[in-house]
């Protein structure tokens, strides 16, 4: 039996008039009952047909109804011939409101059709969230069947929103009822058919001008929707870890330039590859805590990286099939290797880059000089303490960095003398400090620079990254 009360009966009469499908007039009529929507769409459409023929409640109703409105008034006579209309060939009729989808696209065999579309893809998951897309134009037809209801029951016309901009609507109605154009009246004057421009165009126009430019009812459409197509999508898995590069030649990602490819893999690439194998990707996003030159190599414990990876078909990993992947990294190639692989939260993976620029790195950096030095000549280094340098944007980056001078600090520095032209520079500093630049003084942009404090022209000829001191991820006992 359907919750539906003797005052209900006006709306329902009116809605089944108009061309509603039972479950459209329920959800008008504000049924929240599931079990309603659950039965046979005919089943309902017999119960309500059954609820507006009932002679009593026709008598009591037909007394208490309101006159109808001026200009809009449609007489009991033809409401009750609609009516009749609608019980003869409600069962094949398309809904003017849904256009068939609670009707022939709510029932088991569609259902169906998502689950074996849903087993076919094969996903590992506890939970889902079934999301339909919709034609923008059911937006248009429901405010169509509101607006006709409030005004034919109620004699009156609502402005449900008050519109900020003018906005003009334009609709076209061929049999298929497939078109709905909206001109928004915007500075740029663009065209816009999107749904949400639709719903947007529809907050802002009261009713009255609704109702010159759309009928209420809608029209009866040729056809009904169909069903198009059923989307699987995971949502995103986390993946994070520290990663060690041994090769002077090996950029971190892709290193593409004018459209041609200049190295033939990446850190990224070494990394990622065996990670969406495992776990069923369909793509990744990869970011680090800083990056390295292709000519730099990463040692100690390491660089924190975070992997994204886009539509997994698996997401659980035990700590066994964590530790083989990693191996299997790890064993793919010698110029990289993986440590501390596990899966986070994606929360977890704000913590790589919260206080960046704060944190500290170390290096090791072979330098030359031109003129030759002894061991007391360069030990006055090892004494400088927070050495405070500003940074220029180096040259080598002003293509894809904005020019701005940068403040960074170098905490300390230890000396090793190699031959009277070189030595080993052991440095730590500020996260973002130009290493390069610090030695070579990239002409005078970075002062002060290596070359002032030893009052001779220095270059560096290798760079090692020591340590990155980013406590994340959390390390994980071999």
């Amino acid at each position: 039996m359907l919750p539906l009360k003797d005052k209900d009966k006006p709306l329902v009469q009116k809605l089944l008039a108009a061309g509603c499908c039972a479950r459209c007039v329920l959800r008008f009529c504000c049924v929240g009952l599931h079990a309603a929507y659950r039965q046979p769409c005919q089943d309902s459409l017999k119960e309500l047909q059954a609820f507006v023929s009932d002679a009593e409640n026709g008598k009591s109703e037909q007394a208490a109804a309101p006159e109808p409105a001026e200009g809009n008034s449609t007489s009991h006579d033809a409401l009750e011939q609609s009516v009749s209309e609608a019980q003869a060939d409600g069962a094949s009729r398309v809904c003017v409101c849904c256009l068939g989808i609670l009707q022939q696209l709510s029932e088991h065999t569609q259902a169906v059709k998502v689950c074996v579309a849903v087993k076919a893809e094969n996903y590992e998951f506890d939970s889902l969230v079934l999301s339909v897309s919709l034609p923008a134009q059911l937006c248009v037809r429901e405010v169509s069947v509101y607006v006709c209801v409030c005004v034919c029951l109620l004699g009156c016309v609502f402005c449900w929103f008050q519109s900020v901009f003018e906005v003009g609507v334009e609709f076209t109605h061929p049999e298929t009822d497939a078109d709905c154009h909206f001109l928004v009246c915007s500075p740029s004057l663009q065209s816009v058919f999107t749904r949400m421009a639709v719903v947007k165009a529809l907050e802002k126009i009261p009713a009255d001008k609704f109702l010159k430019h759309y009928p209420c009812p809608p029209p009866r459409p040729a056809g009904s929707c169909s069903f198009q197509d059923v989307q699987c999508l995971h949502v995103a898995v986390f993946v994070a870890g520290r990663y060690n590069k041994f090769c002077r030649s090996l950029p971190q990602t892709p290193w593409v330039i004018d459209g041609e490819r200049r190295m033939e893999s990446s850190v990224e690439e070494l990394i990622a590859a065996p990670i969406l194998s495992a776990f069923r990707a369909d793509g990744f996003n990869f970011s680090s805590s800083g990056r390295e030159d292709v000519d730099v190599r990463t040692l100690g414990n390491g660089r924190p990286f975070a992997m994204e990876l886009l539509n997994p078909h698996r997401s659980r990993l035990s700590r066994a099939e964590m530790k083989q992947l990693q191996e299997a990294i790890n064993k793919s190639s010698d110029k990289i290797r993986v440590r501390d692989l596990q899966i986070v939260t994606r929360e977890a993976t704000g913590r790589m880059k919260e206080g960046e620029e704060e944190k500290t790195k170390s290096y090791t950096a072979l330098v030359w000089t031109q003129k030759p030095v002894q061991k007391d000549d360069i030990a006055f280094l090892d004494e400088i303490k927070e050495l405070s340098i500003d940074q220029k944007t180096p040259l080598r980056v002003l293509h894809r960095r904005a020019l701005a001078v940068r403040q960074r600090l170098v905490h300390s520095m230890s000396t090793r003398l190699l031959d009277p032209h070189h030595f080993y520079l052991s440095l730590k500093t500020q996260a973002g400090t130009y290493i390069k630049e610090f030695v070579h003084g990239d002409f005078g942009r970075t002062k002060p620079n290596l070359c002032e404090l030893l009052k001779t022209d220095t270059d560096i000829l290798e760079l090692d990254v020591e340590s990155v001191d980013v406590d994340w991820p959390p390390a994980i006992p071999e």
